[in-house]
């Protein structure tokens, strides 16, 4: 893993005891060959101090992780970055004994081991400059949640902070959005919350493993996102939460996401190195205002100073996100290529799917949506707005 430096730290010890969950496998060799890729991808994630760049850099050199786990001391040492400790920490979990134990917990547990050339993967997570190699999931992971906005903040909010990140996270889940969060106390938790109440879909991405929800008094609200949604995390299932592991997990939050918003931030708070990611990752940044004299404030204003979009509401959000890098499609089976199409009107709508990638002249609207000339003009003009479509002339309209 890597810490805020830059620099990678030890995630997980193979020793480390699973917790009330640990189980173990037979430690006979895998038979099938697509479970032995996955035994090794696995052992090569959990070994201390290979965090995601020196894994690049490990397979780069050797190919496979199979390669790598069974290569020697010596031959570890080529790669740039790879002294003798990690070459001996390495070669020890060659074993596998540690993954073994790992997916065998998995499988009893019903945790999805995803790697990223899983076709359930996320693909936003792909993007990253350092994706996890494995990810471990409870619940679903649907294709509607690429389309995804993170909601994050202080754990000691006000009143106001709260029920800003509820009505926020309502609105989006309303709209098709899917919530992003932490499941921290204070924030995370009223952004998760909103989108349950919303009967929407949220994630939460844990610095710990899926099986031992931190903090403790958020098990019931776990169990509820399950039902609408996952718990991700990329360390294994039985770990305890770390302090380091907090600003690493934050990373795929805003990974996960095509926006972070923030929602009353001290100037000394994780939501902040949230906020960092996304713009490290490409992510837009998103920011509530607050009161001035309230120093949970003083992070938001400072965001919104720095060139993040003040939030009064989703529409806020959605007008600012430009097209998807992939379109996603809906579960009535409607492709959305942008974020803002989810807060179309009927009218709207199906002017908008008249429109197509080809230069689109207005009279073929008209025919198509059998809706009167003025009240396409009106709604061309509303779609042209939250930057749908664009005029390439005074009869002629193509969508972004």
């Amino acid at each position: 893993m890597q810490n805020r430096g830059g620099e990678e730290q030890e995630p997980f010890s193979p020793q480390r005891p699973l917790g009330p969950h640990s189980h173990a496998l037979p430690e006979e060799p895998a038979t099938d060959q697509s479970l032995s890729e996955r035994l090794d991808e696995v052992a090569l994630a959990l070994t201390p101090g290979v965090g995601p760049r020196t894994r690049r850099k490990l397979l780069e050199y050797f190919g496979v992780a199979a390669a790598v786990l069974e290569a020697s001391v010596a031959e570890l040492q080529k790669v740039p970055d790879v002294g003798p400790k990690l070459a001996a920490a390495i070669q020890a979990a060659g074993d596998r004994r540690h993954a073994r134990q790992v997916l065998a917990l998995c499988q009893e547990e019903g945790v999805q081991v995803l790697l990223q050339n899983d076709p359930t993967y996320p693909e936003l997570l792909k993007q990253i400059a350092d994706p996890p190699p494995v990810l471990f999931v409870r619940g679903e992971i649907l294709p509607q949640d690429q389309v995804a906005i993170a909601i994050v903040g202080t754990r000691h909010p006000s009143l106001y902070g709260l029920r800003q990140a509820e009505r926020l996270a309502g609105s989006l889940a309303r709209a098709g959005i899917t919530i992003v969060s932490g499941l921290a106390r204070g924030i995370d938790a009223a952004a998760h919350r909103g989108a349950l109440a919303a009967s929407g879909r949220t994630l939460a991405v844990l610095a710990n493993g899926v099986l031992d929800i931190y903090p403790p008094e958020h098990k019931q609200l776990a169990e509820q996102i399950l039902s609408q949604g996952a718990l991700l995390s990329e360390a294994p299932p039985g770990a305890e939460p770390l302090a380091g592991m907090f600003p690493q997990r934050n990373r795929l939050i805003s990974g996960l996401s095509l926006g972070v918003v923030v929602v009353e931030a001290p100037s000394r708070s994780g939501a902040l190195i949230t906020a960092r990611h996304a713009t490290e990752q490409g992510r837009e940044v998103f920011a509530v205002p607050g009161r001035v004299d309230e120093p949970t404030s003083h992070g938001c204003h400072r965001l919104i100073r720095d060139g993040a979009k003040l939030v009064e509401s989703a529409d806020d959000i959605l007008e600012e996100l430009g097209p998807l890098v992939q379109p996603t499609v809906r579960e009535d089976g409607r492709e959305v290529r942008h974020p803002a199409e989810l807060l179309l009107n009927p009218a709207e709508e199906a002017v908008l799917q008249a429109i197509g990638a080809d230069p689109t002249e207005i009279d073929h609207i008209v025919r198509t949506t059998g809706l009167p000339v003025p009240r396409v003009l009106a709604t061309l003009s509303v779609l042209e707005m939250r930057r749908l479509v664009r005029r390439l002339s005074g009869s002629t309209v193509v969508r972004r």
